[in-house]
């Protein structure tokens, strides 16, 4: 029997020029807090964590990630608040009212990316990923 060649890529590092480059929006989240967006590459390598991956494409997710997880925990808002969740079901004006229908999604769900363009992108990205492929055994895997 050969032996396994197949060796998993390196995990990708946090590039924050790249990063920025392709989301320009969050410069002002670096700004604010130089720790904030390494740490949630890190955070998204939670959702995005697949050795077989080649590591340019990984870093594409991983970026995409990061992006969904500050937008969804209120970096781009003005006053730096969460967002609030769901349909809105019901809004007033004097006073400022608004409600909002429906359970917050569960994170790593469809519900749960849809909730930003970035996240919404990383969904549509991996969905050739997320089907499953039945492939009959020709030869011997590892």
């Amino acid at each position: 029997m050969a032996a396994c060649t197949w060796q998993p890529n390196t995990p990708p590092v946090f590039n924050l020029g790249m990063f920025l480059a392709r989301y320009p929006e969050f410069t002002a989240v670096n700004a604010a807090n130089a720790l904030r967006l390494p740490a949630l590459f890190s955070e998204a390598s939670l959702y995005s964590n697949n050795p077989r991956i080649n590591a340019a494409t990984q870093l594409v997710y991983l970026n995409m990630l990061t992006a969904h997880l500050s937008f969804i925990y209120g970096d781009l808002a003005a006053d730096g608040q969460v967002r609030p969740v769901g349909r809105v079901s019901q809004a007033s004006q004097g006073s400022v009212s608004a409600s909002f229908e429906g359970v917050p999604p569960t994170p790593g769900t469809g519900a749960w990316f849809m909730q930003s363009q970035y996240g919404a992108a990383f969904w549509q990205a991996t969905s050739g990923r997320r089907a499953f492929h039945y492939l009959t055994p020709r030869r011997s895997f590892c």
